[in-house]
């Protein structure tokens, strides 16, 4: 089993990289994981109280839930991961995911290479690296048409939180990754050295 964590900054296109590398490799091959499922439960607080958590901080991820899904896959067992519900800033109470142990097991979000416990399962550590103009603007579009965000909550958070925890762990988590790939899935290059490494490693 090869485990890859992709990792970038919000709107950096780590999902676009991540589904672009399972189309070359066949998704029957590809058990692909999204760290924003493992937000941290907070239903039992109010929504008021929710919305004022800092989501991009890495303490806001269940990580060691994350980590020892990794570890039962790993070890060939399946696993039950929750499913994140961004309307409500809680876990969903009637929706899960079923994740088999697979050939390859790919996970993305913000904060793959700033833990330092994932880090050290990954077999392949990857950055999307995309200029911060683009990455607002996706951001802006994503939480408006997806996730319900009104304009001014999207600014708002951008400053507080997005912009600074960006600069204090996600950026510095780049130094850990073995490929960077610049401009996310507009690069084509680096989605297909990506995936020719990852073949390359299910040879060897």
């Amino acid at each position: 089993m090869l485990i890859i964590g992709i990792a970038g900054g919000t709107g950096s296109g780590k999902t676009t990289v991540a589904r672009s590398v399972i189309d070359r490799l066949g998704s029957d091959k590809v058990t692909f994981i999204s760290q924003d499922n493992y937000y941290k439960d907070h239903s039992h607080i109010s929504l008021t109280e929710r919305e004022s958590i800092n989501y991009d901080h890495p303490f806001a991820f269940d990580n060691e839930l994350l980590f020892a899904h990794l570890k039962q896959l790993k070890n060939q067992t399946v696993v039950t991961a929750p499913v994140y519900d961004f309307s409500k800033h809680a876990r969903s109470t009637t929706h899960t995911v079923e994740l088999k142990p697979n050939k390859i097991i790919m996970i993305e979000g913000l904060h793959v290479l700033s833990d330092e416990q994932l880090r050290g399962i990954l077999d392949i550590k990857v950055f999307v690296d995309t200029d911060p103009d683009v990455r607002i603007l996706r951001r802006v579009l994503r939480d408006i048409e997806e996730r319900g965000r009104s304009i001014q909550s999207v600014y708002d958070q951008y400053l507080t939180t997005v912009k600074p925890m960006h600069e204090a762990f996600i950026e510095p988590s780049k130094k850990y990754a073995d490929l960077i790939i610049p401009e996310g899935g507009h690069n084509e290059v680096g989605i297909q050295l990506l995936s020719i490494l990852t073949e390359k490693y299910l040879t060897e």
